[in-house]
């Protein structure tokens, strides 16, 4: 099955400094961190202490609710640190690759290959819709969904992040289509060469191509467009760089946590790839991306700004510090001028180079012909464009403009769901179908929000209620 699916409504944000198609290898870092608070609905058991010798898929912590799912190690080393936070939270445990002197870690039996994930940690990447948490063993998914393209800012391009490991993503997906009684359906943007590479498989396995703007590569958009969820029924996701690892696994035996990110944003040296391996500290890295010396901070046009630091994506990634570690499951790690300044005057002025949606500037009216006299170049119009993180106001009282609408792809009222969530009634919030998305969903419905408002938070919190009263 296959077939081409076009969405009309959405935003690509005109973002300068994608990265480049080079790729640095940076599987010599020293630190890794893997963290429960990546992981939605966790409640972590520590298993190990400060000073522990750990390999590759040894168990750091565990779910307390089910201790077959477990979060392992990426490298051979020692427990570095375990840090804390308030009421003592596990936050991260921390191991400080060694790789001399250590055991190299045993094969893996993948004869079943269930089992096969939960030993070494992979399965922690199979996420499960609706909540967004780690994946049940005990369930049966109707479908499993990859997503073999990315259309957020700054995205990565996974044609170019996947060179080289094509036979193992296939290898991949085979295994995956073994954990379902229904079928994998990967989606594709137009053109991509992988879409070719894959064509020659039999399994039980739908391709489809997605035309338009974001969030046509978010895989809740693709889910409610070939097979939507109802109340009752569970999907299962992955990233196709997880893939690969999975069919690494089942092909060799061998657990190899790699990927390969992109490192992006606008007024940073060389955005471009780094191979690395999960939980890597970013420190290096964003220290030979950042243009001032006194690091971490780095060179805007008019003065300097203190850089955000962001795992994953400009919308809905996670800021960390400039020693920080990439998230569980992100491939992308944006950097953007922090906008902590004051506009004179505010939104009275003609804004020229202020990205507006809502045309509140007057740059929301120039058409990219504009851009031609003031010599730039129409395929890299976005370099035009000033953004950072100020929010350009305070949150006020929460407006409907008929905007979300705009950039919602859903069969669904995004307007009415929000007032559902905020005022907590769960069966509205079912009718109007609150278990078909998650708060990635919403991010363009939050950039372009006029009253500042943190929708992507107040969904999450709406699934958790019901995700804990499921449970309860």
């Amino acid at each position: 099955m296959s077939g081409t699916i076009t969405i009309r409504k959405g935003l690509d944000l005109p973002i300068g400094g994608a990265a480049e198609k080079r790729l640095t290898d940076a599987r010599n870092i020293a630190s890794y961190a893997v963290k429960p608070t990546d992981f939605v609905g966790l409640t972590p058991r520590l298993l190990v202490e400060e000073g522990d010798i750990v390999t590759i898929g040894d168990a750091l912590f565990c779910d307390k609710n089910d201790e077959r799912i477990r979060f392992t190690s990426p490298v051979n080393g020692c427990v570095k640190a375990i840090h804390r936070g308030e009421k003592r939270k596990l936050l991260e445990v921390v191991v400080e690759e060694k790789a001399n002197n250590l055991p190299s870690p045993n094969k893996i039996d993948t004869s079943s290959i269930k089992e096969a994930m939960l030993q070494c940690g992979l399965w922690t990447k199979l996420r499960q819709r609706p909540f967004g948490t780690v994946a049940n063993p005990d369930d049966m998914p109707k479908a499993i969904f990859v997503s073999a393209f990315s259309s957020v800012p700054l995205a990565p391009d996974y044609d170019f992040a996947m060179q080289g490991r094509e036979a193992y993503l296939k290898k991949g997906l085979e295994a995956l289509s073994q954990l379902t009684k229904g079928k994998v359906h990967v989606s594709f943007r137009p053109g991509q060469k992988l879409a070719t590479q894959l064509s020659s498989l039999h399994f039980p396995l739908s391709t489809f191509t997605f035309k338009g703007p974001h969030p046509a590569g978010n895989v809740g958009t693709q889910i409610a467009k070939i097979d939507p969820i109802n109340k009752g029924d569970i999907v299962w996701t992955m990233n196709v760089q997880d893939v690969a690892v999975l069919g690494e696994l089942v092909a060799t035996g061998v657990y190899n946590p790699e990927k390969v990110i992109a490192v992006a944003g606008p007024n940073i040296k060389n955005a471009h790839y780094y191979r690395v391996k999960t939980g890597a500290c970013l420190s290096e890295i964003i220290k030979a991306q950042l243009l001032n010396d006194s690091f971490p901070k780095m060179d805007t046009s008019d003065n300097h700004h203190e850089s955000r630091i962001i795992s994953g994506d400009i919308l809905c990634g996670t800021q960390i510090t400039s020693d920080g570690f990439l998230g569980a499951y992100d491939d992308l790690v944006s950097i953007l001028p922090e906008g902590n300044y004051y506009d004179f005057m505010g939104w009275m002025m003609p804004g020229l180079r202020k990205h507006s949606f809502s045309r509140t500037f007057l740059s929301g009216f120039m058409p990219k012909s504009t851009f031609k006299p003031l010599g730039i170049d129409l395929p890299r119009f976005e370099h035009f464009w000033r953004f950072d993180t100020n929010t350009h106001g305070d949150e006020r009282p929460l407006v409907f403009t008929g905007n979300f609408e705009r950039v919602f792809p859903f069969d669904i009222y995004p307007t009415q769901l929000i007032k559902a969530c905020l005022v907590g009634d769960i069966e509205l919030m079912e009718n109007l179908g609150i278990y078909e998305v998650e708060p990635e969903d919403f991010a363009l419905c939050e950039y372009i929000d006029t009253s500042k408002t943190d929708i992507q938070q107040i969904i999450r919190d709406a699934l958790e209620r019901l995700r804990k009263e499921d449970v309860g």
